[in-house]
């Protein structure tokens, strides 16, 4: 499977809802550096592990919408904003951030990830800015 298709079956997945995706998209040695617009972390596998139980315990689902997926070697780099649906109003999805990641893969899962995050709001949500490019 390419890198490519590998994040493609991340962003289709459930992993909200099935903790054990973790295991099935996440190299044991992972190491996610991200840039939020509050702070900056490093996450290895296990605080990834904690993050998708936290959000488990807030959200019902999660959606990703991808504008750019593009792919060179080992390398994969998306453009995407992240959409969820919260335990208390699961009938709404709400747009959470807006994210660029650059994922390396190794053994067929996520193994160095860099990524940058920025919360949504409503002028780039109505500017297509982040509607999907064929490329």
């Amino acid at each position: 499977m390419s890198p490519k298709e590998l994040l493609i079956q991340f962003y289709d997945s459930d992993i909200v809802n099935n903790l054990d995706l973790v295991e099935q998209f996440y190299h044991k040695d992972c190491e996610l550096h991200w840039n939020s617009s509050k702070d900056f972390k490093i996450l290895k596998y296990k605080d990834i592990l904690d993050f998708f139980k936290n959000i488990n315990n807030s959200y019902v689902s999660l959606r990703y919408e991808v504008s750019h997926l593009l792919e060179e070697g080992s390398y994969v780099t998306s453009r995407h904003t992240v959409y969820a649906r919260t335990i208390e109003n699961d009938d709404e999805e709400t747009p959470l951030a807006h994210y660029i990641s650059i994922w390396q893969v190794k053994d067929n899962k996520l193994y160095r990830g860099y990524q940058m995050s920025q919360l949504t709001n409503d002028k780039a949500i109505q500017s297509n800015s982040f509607s999907e490019i064929k490329v």
